[in-house]
């Protein structure tokens, strides 16, 4: 087996060579960005980037996909999800993001068949073998395939080969979708959608890179990366009057700082997926 993030890309080259023609699930994030730029280098035109736009993802994240596919020279095709049309997505269970996928997936398989493409691929990587992860059963229902995940990459493999092939995200900080902000069970709305989403917009401008504002009702819980905790807390004003101006009565800081996922700390075992 590859052991070095180079051979784990000439494994990847050589997996989508195999595929003959794919569509990429493409968000603009580091892991499907280097999964489109190593498809477009193999197959060429028998590839497609689908970027999907719905009312879980912000704005800039979408314009910032664009550009970066520009960039890039891709070929990008972009689709709209409508996740909160299902009840079952709103009502926000432990298995929200199957719903959410068994739309996408749905919708970028059709896409493929028209475009005359054999595969659907995702981003998903080494290191999502490891987390609650219901969307991984919509994607074996509509037979997507994960490339970097069949190579053996996880993040940090990634970002060194999207950094040695000079891709201007390479060091791009993770992003979930925005409902992943709200414990399961609280119902999830668009205007609840928005609030966060603005929340998170103006913390970016302050300058913190890598956090996600979690909202429990009134109380707006931010969580920070380590590293940016003394940055955060040393602009505690500024965090809580964005914050206040969002729409939130109350606003902590999290000490055990951000971690992905930290939502799924509250499940028992019998409401996690298991992985394949």
């Amino acid at each position: 087996m590859p052991s070095t993030p180079a051979e784990k890309y000439d494994l990847l080259c050589a997996r989508l060579s195999n595929l003959g023609s794919v569509l990429v699930a493409y968000s603009g994030g580091v892991d499907s960005t280097l999964l489109a730029v190593a498809s477009h280098a193999v197959l060429g035109d028998a590839t497609l980037a689908v970027l999907a736009t719905s009312d879980t993802y912000p704005m800039s994240e979408v314009e910032a996909a664009r550009l970066t596919a520009s960039q890039l020279g891709l070929r990008l095709h972009e689709v709209d999800t409508h996740e909160l049309a299902d009840p079952r997505f709103r009502a926000n269970p432990s298995d929200r993001c199957y719903y959410c996928k068994s739309e996408l997936f749905g919708l970028l398989r059709t896409v493929a068949r028209s475009r005359g493409l054999k595969h659907v691929a995702d981003g998903s990587n080494a290191d999502d073998l490891g987390d609650h992860r219901p969307g991984r059963r919509a994607a074996g229902e509509y037979d997507v395939v994960s490339p970097l995940q069949d190579a053996g990459m996880c993040k940090d493999d990634i970002r060194q080969v999207s950094r040695m092939l000079g891709l201007p995200n390479w060091n791009k900080p993770s992003m979930a979708c925005l409902a992943s902000r709200f414990p399961y069970g609280d119902e999830i709305t668009e205007a609840r959608l928005a609030q966060v989403g603005a929340a998170e917009e103006s913390l970016r401008a302050l300058g913190l890179r890598q956090f996600r504002v979690r909202a429990h009702g009134e109380v707006a819980r931010l969580e920070v990366e380590p590293d940016e905790m003394q940055q955060a807390w040393e602009l505690r004003g500024h965090v809580a009057q964005a914050l206040h101006e969002a729409g939130f009565a109350y606003v902590a800081q999290d000490l055990e700082g951000y971690r992905s996922g930290s939502l799924n700390e509250t499940l028992g075992e019998a409401e996690t997926e298991p992985l394949g």
